[in-house]
Parts: C-alpha cells; structure tokens; sequence
C-alpha cells in the first residue's frame, strides 16, 4: 500500500459507524479496498470465506444499516493499514484480523449462514 493512502485515509477508517450515513461511507471504503487486500493475503488466511459472507451481509439492501454498521467496523479492521499486530509479522500478523471477525461472525451468529450459500 502506498503511504499516500495511508495517510490520506487511516483517519477516515477510525470514524464510529453510528449513522447510516458514515455506514454507506465505510461501506464504499471497504468496496474500494477489500479486494485488493484479500487477494494479497487470502492464500495466508483461513477466513476468506467468513470475509465473504460478510461482504455479502454488508451488500444485502435487506439488512438495516445499524447490523451493516458491525460488519462495517470488522471489514474496516481487516484492511486498515494499521493494526494490533501488524500483518507482515510472520504466523501471528493476522491473529487480530482472526479475532475481530471471528467475533463479528459470533455476534451475528445464524443470521449469517444464509450468505455463505450465495
């Protein structure tokens, strides 16, 4: 990732999600980088599948926006440039990507399953 962007956009991805205004602008941050992200990583992650249900949680215009707001935050976690253990550390830099979704994914529980099918 270039240090422009890191600059640039580190802040806007530490907003709260409280409105469904900074939602949809989350939503569009993580629309423009997790993919780039995923592909980077997904071969050294175990939970590519689980981001993908969530993304789909997120895309589904069926869901209220404070429930996308949880998924919004974890996303946002996973591709932020800065994080608790940084990713290049080798074994352990995705641990607390692992653990921010694996929480999201407990909290939301059953009402994800259906987007893991899709």
């Amino acid at each position: 990732m270039n240090e422009e962007y890191n600059e640039v956009h580190y802040e806007d991805l530490q907003t709260e999600f409280d409105d469904e205004k900074k939602v949809a602008e989350g939503q569009k941050i993580i629309e423009e980088r997790l993919w780039e992200k995923v592909e980077r990583v997904g071969k050294k992650i175990s939970f590519a599948k689980d981001l993908m249900a969530l993304y789909r949680y997120l895309k589904d215009p069926n869901v209220q926006w404070y429930r996308k707001s949880i998924v919004v935050g974890a996303l946002i976690y996973f591709i932020a440039p800065i994080d608790a253990i940084p990713d290049i550390a080798p074994l352990v830099g995705y641990l607390d990507d692992l653990g921010v979704i694996a929480a999201t994914l407990k909290f939301l529980g059953s009402e994800l399953i259906p987007y893991y099918d899709k």
